[in-house]
């Protein structure tokens, strides 16, 4: 696996993440039912909790407080977004749809995204929470925050402009680097590692070169008219933004050895090439071994090596500042151990801190490589800020 070294990392708040959180973001109830649909067949005895329910964030809040990496992190608490930050991203029909389901009582904003009682509260301060992260790296308030972690629900990286998608209501990371962008940066990357396309936030800066969008994700489609966009190559942005939409669509059981290889023979370069100003890291475990959500096979170490990777990106081209957004993670266990390895590779310490507990699958890196192979002659082909990246 190709795996930058690590650095020295800095003892004092420098070398902490500041984690924004506010538990409040817990009275979101997704419901129950037959996986995320909220269907009661009615000859089942226990129906399961949706996916994107409070129980994950309780252990990521959890291994975060207690585990290891706990004198690593300081904690502060958010502010929540009024719904005029909103349009920045989203347009005043689409927020104005959601407060009048809110008044309602509630509404299935598309297939297995619920918005009940106390959701949009939720949503709002989920984007208030990433907004605060921003503003505090931006700022420099207080000094020396470079790194910061908005730990939020409901994840926010498929909501579109106009329309709900994917659990999704709000994109947090959207509304977060539209307000860098507002405070005078030019340019910012982000990198989406969630198991899924990150297509909410491609969507808001299709059109747009101050934004490049990458999104490492399972080869999953479209899955619906909440989901239009399939992911694939040729999705690449739209008048002055062509080219700053990058999808690396990876085959099923990738493995840590085939994403390392994906963002050193990819991200990486394309990062290089377009030198951006700042960078949010959009973080989904649901790309983990064991997720109910996914099928990618990551594990703890393949998680440390992605932060490491996108850490030491930021130090060289954003003087250490990166945003971190929480998205998906669904495994009750297992998506809280691959967040504590994200973040400990984002902090570049030099050893693991957690022993994996979930035993490995096999992998077979071979065909991941030729289909990143592939990927990349054809962006070295049809995307001119990448035509310099030369074949290795």
């Amino acid at each position: 696996m190709e795996e930058p070294p690590p650095e020295a990392v800095a003892e004092d708040e420098k070398g902490k993440i500041r984690v924004y959180w506010d538990e409040a973001m817990l009275k979101h109830d997704t419901g129950r039912g037959v996986f995320d649909t909220g269907f009661d067949p009615g000859f089942l005895d226990v129906l399961e909790m949706h996916p994107e329910n409070g129980d994950r964030i309780r252990n990521m809040v959890s291994i975060l407080k207690r585990g290891p990496i706990s004198p690593f992190l300081s904690w502060h608490h958010p502010d929540p977004a009024s719904p005029s930050d909103l349009l920045s991203f989203h347009s005043p029909e689409y927020i104005k749809e959601l407060e009048e389901a809110a008044r309602g009582g509630g509404k299935e904003m598309c297939s297995g995204t619920f918005l009940n009682p106390g959701s949009w509260e939720t949503a709002l301060l989920a984007a208030g929470t990433t907004l605060t992260a921003m503003k505090d790296i931006l700022q420099g308030v207080p000094a020396n925050t470079n790194i910061a972690y908005a730990l939020v629900r409901p994840p926010g990286h498929h909501a579109q402009p106009t329309q709900a998608d994917g659990y999704c209501f709000l994109n947090n990371a959207g509304l977060a680097i539209q307000l860098a962008l507002d405070s005078g940066l030019n340019k910012v990357a982000v990198i989406d590692i969630d198991v899924h396309y990150g297509n909410g936030t491609a969507q808001g800066f299709y059109r747009s070169s101050q934004v490049l969008t990458i999104s490492l994700h399972m080869n999953h489609g479209s899955w619906g008219p909440s989901h239009p966009q399939n992911g694939t190559l040729d999705e690449l942005g739209e008048g002055d933004g062509f080219g700053y939409n990058l999808n690396v669509p990876l085959p099923n059981g990738t493995g840590d050895r085939g994403y390392a290889y994906a963002m050193n023979h990819l991200v990486v370069p394309a990062v290089h090439n377009y030198q951006p100003d700042f960078i949010v890291f959009v973080v989904g475990q649901d790309s983990s071994a064991f997720d109910p959500n996914g099928r990618q096979c990551l594990t703890m170490d393949g998680y440390r090596v992605l932060g490491r990777i996108v850490r030491q990106l930021a130090n060289k081209h954003c003087n250490g500042k990166l945003l971190v957004v929480q998205e998906g993670g669904y495994h009750l266990t297992y998506a809280a151990y691959c967040l504590h390895a994200t973040l400990e590779g984002v902090l570049n310490l030099p050893n693991p801190l957690l022993s994996d507990p979930i035993a490995y699958y096999p992998e077979d890196e071979e065909f991941t490589m030729m289909v990143v192979d592939r990927v990349k002659k054809y962006y070295t082909e049809n995307v001119p800020f990448l035509k310099e990246i030369t074949k290795e």
